[in-house]
């Protein structure tokens, strides 16, 4: 479970002050698959950004069942990050020295993990998402669709409570899009983790089990579409 108590966040732009997020009350079940909407501005990276444990609201508490990110220290947040969020960014972020394989074991690797376990498991979420038949290929030979499915399986190698994905398909076209949301889809359906996107797709949000509006930093609107697996 996470909950998030009357959450406020404050920015400076230059001299004018932002309020990015204003008193934001929210609870997400475990397993749930949550779409985040709202206009550029409205607070959706704010609120992914503290949930990841990148930044700190001025006002309110976060906790993660039960455990409060808000006052925990560097070094407990690095291991958060570390064991328990993977995250799934609009540009991808991969490695381009490094082939698929090597890109979506990294986590795991950078825990010490057996090497044997980790490119198992590796092989595993790359055939989840369609991409067994690239792992020898480098970032510059994938399409921007097979790049981000690769990023999708990296975030889940070391099976994470919560991913956060900020834009996904944003920087895709239509046809890598719809493959990345059908990986997204399918995520959802089988609970495997707590799942939460920030997007301005409407086919994202429609394969969500829950719809959260955001506005001037305040939830407008909240819709449940679906129970979620483990319910």
């Amino acid at each position: 479970m996470i909950e998030l108590r009357r959450i406020t966040r404050r920015y400076r732009q230059g001299e004018t002050p932002v309020l990015a997020l204003n008193g934001v009350d929210l609870q997400i079940q475990d397993k749930a698959f949550v779409a985040l909407v709202g206009e550029s501005g409205s607070g959706k990276s704010t609120l992914l950004h503290l949930l990841g444990g990148l930044d700190k609201p001025d006002e309110g508490e976060i906790l993660v069942d039960g455990w409060s990110l808000t006052s925990a220290n560097e070094k407990e947040l690095t291991q958060y990050r570390r064991t328990r969020l993977g995250f799934v960014f609009q540009f991808f972020n991969l490695l381009p020295t490094l082939n698929v394989l090597e890109n979506v074991c990294l986590p795991l690797q950078l825990q010490g993990r057996k090497e044997k376990e980790t490119r198992q498991r590796a092989l595993e979420l790359l055939e989840m998402v369609g991409l067994q038949h690239r792992v020898h290929h480098f970032v510059h030979q994938l399409s921007g669709g097979e790049m981000q499915r690769a990023a999708i399986a990296r975030a889940l190698i070391h099976r994470p409570s919560l991913v956060l994905a900020d834009e996904p398909t944003g920087n895709l076209d239509s046809e890598n899009a719809n493959r990345v949301m059908e990986a997204f889809r399918w995520i959802g359906e089988q609970g495997l983790t707590t799942l939460l996107i920030a997007t301005h797709s409407l086919a994202i949000a429609a394969s969500a089990h829950r719809v959260i509006r955001l506005g001037n930093g305040v939830v407008i609107g909240d819709e449940v579409l679906s129970i979620t697996p483990r319910e």
